[in-house]
C-alpha cells in the first residue's frame, strides 16, 4: 500500500489498530479516511484500504466508527458492505451515511426504509437525490414526517401513482398535503384531486402555480375559496368604490389571481375591471375598453400586462364571455342574474362539491333571491 503508507506512517497504522484510547484511534481513522478518499490508489492499494476500513467499522469505540462514517459519508471509496454495516449501526453513525453515501443501491435504500424505522427513513428522505423506486418505498412504508420530507425534497422523483398513494395514505395530514401541493410540478390529476383536500392558503398556491383545466379553475373560483374576501368585495361593491378597494387589496398583496377569478365568477365585473387596471398600471377607462371593446386580443393583452398566470387565462375568458352573453338591461337584477347562472353552473358540475360548499352556495342563492324580492317590493 505504497501511496497510502507514504501519507500515513507505521505509527499511524499501529495507532489506528492498537491505540490506547478511542480518541487516538479516531484521529488516526480520520487521517486514513481522508488519505484514502483523496489519493489515487492502485487496485492493490484500494483492496488494502478497504480491509482497513472494515477493521474500523468493527472497532468497539463509537467515536472511531463515527470518524469513518462522517469522513467518508459522500465518498465512492467506501466499500458497499461497510456502508451497509454502518447503516445498521447506532444513529450517530448510520445517519450521516444514509443521508449522503452514493454507494447504496435503490434496493438497499428501499429495504432500509421498510425495516429501518422512522429515524432512518427520515435520513433517507433528505438525500440529495431520490429515485422513484425509493420515494415509492418511503410513501408506502415511511412515517408521516419521512413522507412529508420526501415530498418537500425537490430532487426526489415521483410518479403520478406514488403521489396518488401519498394522498391515499395521508389524506388527513395537512403537512403531507401541503408538501405535495408545493412541489415544483404536479400531474393535472393530482392537482385537481388536491383542490378538494386542502385549506384556502394551499388551494390558492395550487390555483396560481399549477396547471388546472378552465372548468376546475372556475369551480374553485365560485366554490369555498376566499369566501370572506369576496364577501368584502360584495360590501365594497355596495359602497360604490371598487377602485379604492382594489388598490387597498393590492397594497396588502391580496389582489391574487384566485380572488379576481372568484370575483368575476360572482359577477363583480366593475371590481374585476378595477383590479386589472390596478395590477396592470393602466387607467380604468382603457382597461374597460380592452376587456369589453377591443376584440378577442384586448383581454389577453391587459391580462398579460397585469402579470396573471397564463394557465388561468381560459377560465377568465370563459367568465368574461359569460358576462357578455347575458342580456343586461341596466336594471338592479343584472348582477344577481349573472351570479345565479354562475352558481347554478357550479352546483350542477358532475364532480359535485363538498357539503359545506354546497350549503354556502345555496345560502348565497337564497340571499340573492331574497334581496331581489325585497327590491321588487320596494319598487
Amino acid at each position: 500500500m505504497g501511496t497510502t503508507r507514504a501519507a500515513l506512517t507505521d505509527v499511524d497504522l499501529r495507532t489506528l489498530l492498537k491505540g490506547a484510547t478511542p480518541d487516538e484511534r479516531a484521529v488516526a481513522a480520520h487521517k486514513l479516511c481522508r488519505t484514502i478518499d483523496r489519493e489515487a490508489l492502485t487496485d492493490e492499494d484500494r483492496a488494502a484500504a478497504a480491509d482497513i476500513l472494515r477493521v474500523m467499522a468493527t472497532d468497539a469505540a463509537e467515536l472511531v466508527r463515527r470518524a469513518l462514517a462522517v469522513t467518508l459519508k459522500s465518498s465512492h471509496v467506501l466499500p458497499h458492505d461497510v456502508a451497509l454495516k454502518l447503516a445498521r449501526d447506532v444513529e450517530s453513525i448510520s445517519l450521516p451515511v444514509l443521508n449522503f453515501s452514493p454507494v447504496f443501491t435503490d434496493d438497499d435504500l428501499s429495504e432500509i426504509v421498510r425495516l429501518g424505522g422512522p429515524v432512518r427513513q427520515l435520513a433517507i428522505a433528505k438525500r440529495p437525490q431520490l429515485s422513484a423506486k425509493v420515494t415509492g418505498a418511503l410513501v408506502e412504508h415511511g412515517s408521516e414526517d419521512a413522507v412529508e420530507t420526501t415530498l418537500a425534497n425537490d430532487n426526489a422523483s415521483f410518479s403520478e401513482n406514488i403521489l396518488q398513494r401519498a394522498l391515499d395514505r395521508f389524506e388527513k395530514s395537512e403537512q403531507v398535503l401541503a408538501a405535495v401541493a408545493y412541489r415544483n410540478a404536479l400531474p393535472l390529476a393530482v392537482t385537481e384531486r388536491l383542490i378538494s383536500m386542502v385549506g384556502d392558503q394551499v388551494r390558492d398556491h395550487l390555483l396560481n402555480h399549477h396547471a388546472l383545466s378552465p372548468e376546475t379553475a372556475l369551480t374553485i373560483a365560485i366554490g369555498a375559496k376566499e369566501r370572506a374576501t369576496v364577501d368584502l368585495v360584495d360590501q365594497a361593491g355596495r359602497a360604490g368604490d371598487p377602485k379604492t378597494f382594489a388598490a387597498h387589496l393590492n397594497k396588502a398583496q391580496r389582489l391574487t389571481a384566485s380572488l379576481l377569478l372568484r370575483s368575476l365568477a360572482h359577477g363583480h365585473m366593475t371590481f374585476f375591471e378595477c383590479s386589472l387596471a390596478e395590477l396592470a398600471g393602466v387607467p380604468h377607462h382603457r382597461t374597460w375598453l380592452m376587456i369589453h371593446d377591443a376584440g378577442p386580443l384586448g383581454l389577453r393583452a391587459i391580462y398579460d400586462r397585469a402579470g396573471l398566470p397564463t394557465r388561468l387565462f381560459a377560465a377568465f375568458r370563459a367568465g368574461v364571455d359569460t358576462w357578455h352573453s347575458m342580456e343586461f338591461d341596466g336594471g338592479l337584477r343584472d348582477r344577481e342574474r349573472f351570479q345565479e347562472r354562475m352558481l347554478q353552473r357550479f352546483l350542477t358540475q358532475p364532480q359535485g362539491a363538498a357539503r359545506d360548499d354546497v350549503d354556502y352556495l345555496i345560502d348565497k342563492m337564497d340571499r340573492i333571491s331574497r334581496e331581489s324580492r325585497q327590491t321588487v317590493d320596494v319598487a
